[in-house]
């Protein structure tokens, strides 16, 4: 019962960092603008990544679109991790790695609706 308690406590993090950080890159906010285009991708593109990103963080709420929630979101910051190491920003990569590693964990733990 615990693990089923700090699991959901786990998804709400997720659930609502995904949806903050898809919002401020929806809504075009200065820090992702400057983050994003130093790799070159346009506004458009990190309003995409933006939506791509609360569409994953709902979709994790829910035991039958949990595991596409979690992968979306993973395959996201991985992105921005790779991305961070192709431009040698090793300070940039180590801040994203918490929030892969809080993915995979709540993958792991599984969905605390599930019925078994």
């Amino acid at each position: 019962m615990a693990i089923k308690i700090l699991n959901s406590i786990l998804i709400l993090v997720a659930v609502f960092m995904g949806l903050k950080q898809g919002w401020a890159m929806l809504s075009s906010k200065p820090e992702m603008l400057e983050m994003f285009s130093k790799w070159n991708f346009s506004k458009t593109a990190i309003m995409v990544n933006g939506a791509v990103t609360i569409i994953a963080a709902l979709l994790i709420l829910f035991p039958k679109t949990f595991v596409w929630g979690n992968f979306l979101m993973a395959a996201g910051i991985l992105m921005i991790i790779c991305l961070q190491l192709w431009h040698k920003d090793l300070k940039g990569a180590a801040i994203e790695i918490p929030f892969l590693l809080l993915n995979l964990i709540i993958v792991y733990l599984q969905h605390p609706l599930k019925s078994n």
